[in-house]
């Protein structure tokens, strides 16, 4: 089997984790624990079941990688846990090349919805300021957000984006396109 092709239960897995992540982010910016870790629990057993030590290797490797991706960005105060802990849930039922395609798509979609926000927001200037400025502050090794409330994603002035949703969009894509068998 083509490591890159996933069985339907994980597409129905895959799309209904991102589905009600999406919704629940979207309502209540925020993304359930309980819906991640059952998530995740049910990617590590399906890949086993599947597929063995192979699969479990490769759901454990999925986790990783959405980890090592997201947590910097968590720590950096661009995004929220749950955003987190949903990506690793993603890669631990979709493995890593899956996730990577997954990925991709979640920022593209996520890239074109904060552009909209942006402009409807009539903040194009400040975001290019803000764009510099997290540039310069991260090559000094300093925290963006510590001297500017506007790149942190827990303060009222930040400029937020439920980014559930645009992982939700880009694993629907992703299972209706790139990940058809």
């Amino acid at each position: 089997m083509n490591p890159s092709l996933l069985p339907l239960a994980f597409k129905v897995l895959l799309v209904v984790t991102a589905l009600i992540a999406g919704v629940y982010d979207l309502r209540y910016r925020r993304i359930p624990n309980r819906l991640t870790l059952a998530a995740a629990a049910l990617g590590l057993i399906l890949n086993t079941l599947f597929f063995h030590w192979d699969g479990l290797g490769s759901a454990l490797l999925g986790i990783g990688i959405a980890m090592l991706v997201y947590f910097p960005l968590y720590l950096l105060r661009g995004m929220g846990a749950g955003d987190v802990k949903l990506m690793m849930a993603i890669g631990a039922i979709a493995g890593p090349s899956n996730w990577f395609q997954i990925f991709v798509l979640t920022a593209v979609c996520g890239a074109f919805f904060g552009l909209c926000l942006v402009v409807v927001k009539r903040r194009v200037y400040q975001t290019f300021l803000n764009c510099y400025f997290l540039l310069s502050e991260m090559c000094h090794l300093r925290a963006p957000h510590r001297t500017t409330p506007q790149l942190d994603v827990s303060s009222s002035e930040a400029l937020r984006l439920p980014h559930g949703v645009s992982i939700a969009l880009g694993s629907i894509v992703a299972v209706s396109f790139h990940l058809a068998g």
